[in-house]
């Protein structure tokens, strides 16, 4: 199980080097939205392999509202740059 947790983190490094290299906050949003679902994927997995029903939690909060409060904090920045 530990290579899942291992391929998680080496497919974490792509939107990081997305989020350093591209300007546009539109697509830096994005690729910071994907790197907290993967993040709250890694904490899934770690809180079924130690059987802890209280870190699983926190990662099913992060999973449904930490990406809706990125989500939204890009759309308000991309309407404001618009303006």
């Amino acid at each position: 199980m530990n290579w899942i947790l291992l391929a998680t983190i080496a497919a974490l490094l792509i939107p990081i080097y997305e989020a350093w290299q591209d300007e546009n906050i539109w697509q830096t949003m994005l690729a910071f939205s994907s790197i907290a679902s993967k993040t709250s994927i890694m904490i899934l997995i770690v809180s079924v392999l130690r059987d802890d029903w209280t870190l699983g939690v926190v990662g099913v909060i992060i999973l449904s509202v930490g990406n809706a409060a990125l989500m939204l904090l890009a759309h308000i920045i991309r309407r404001t740059n618009e303006l």
